[in-house]
């Protein structure tokens, strides 16, 4: 997957993407979000030039869009498109771990059980998310395949600020974290099938939970 911020040599325009990126993908920056240039390049110390080659960068990825007599914002996606997504995921996911169980060793078990163990009810949902990233990438890393995990990472990425959003207003971290913990049991055994189950099990479940909050906040 061709990155966009691998241009030939550096551009004044490289630090601002990065940072409006990692804004919009934590959530520090929410759906809808005006960005100005103005107040942007400012920030940075630049014209407004490398800012508006940030934006368009970040509009090609599908995390900004410009509008009319409004200029840049978050880009909100649509539920119909969230959707679309986590159904990807279960297609990539799935076949992730159905590459990677073969390959796990005992201490990636230890790894992934020492990750879960250290859950607490009360952490952050910021420390909670980095927890589930840290997880899922663990569990699809055995897979030996580069371009699958970059896949996933895209999508996870940007389905990062609904899903924090969900567990905050909605789910909760309790039902996810027993399903990471019946996956990783199917894995020590070594339990292909039942652990690709369990995992679309598991999407699908997040799946039906967000479709439900968007209704709700309609």
């Amino acid at each position: 997957m061709t990155d966009p911020t691998k241009h030939k040599g550096a551009s004044a325009a490289d630090p601002i993407y990065r940072t409006l990126k990692d804004s919009i993908l934590s959530g520090a920056l929410a759906a809808e979000e005006p960005l100005r240039q103005n107040e942007i390049a400012r920030t940075h110390g630049v014209s407004k030039i490398p800012v508006r080659e940030a934006l368009r960068r970040l509009e090609v990825e599908g995390l900004v869009t410009f509008r009319k007599n409004r200029g840049a914002t978050v880009r909100r996606m649509s539920e119909a498109e969230i959707l679309q997504l986590l159904d990807i995921r279960v297609a990539l996911e799935c076949r992730a771990l159905e590459l990677a169980v073969e390959n796990m060793i005992d201490a990636d078990f230890r790894e992934m059980a020492a990750l879960l163990d250290g859950y607490t009810c009360d952490a952050s949902i910021v420390a909670w998310s980095e927890m589930n990233r840290r997880f899922h990438h663990m569990l699809y890393e055995p897979c030996g395949n580069p371009v699958l995990l970059s896949m996933i990472t895209d999508l996870q990425q940007k389905l990062g600020p609904y899903l924090r959003l969900l567990v905050t207003e909605a789910s909760g971290a309790e039902r996810p974290n027993r399903e990471h913990a019946a996956i990783l049991q199917a894995c020590q055994r070594s339990d292909t099938p039942k652990a690709a189950e369990l995992l679309r099990q598991h999407i699908e479940t997040t799946k039906k939970e967000v479709a439900a909050f968007l209704r709700r906040s309609g």
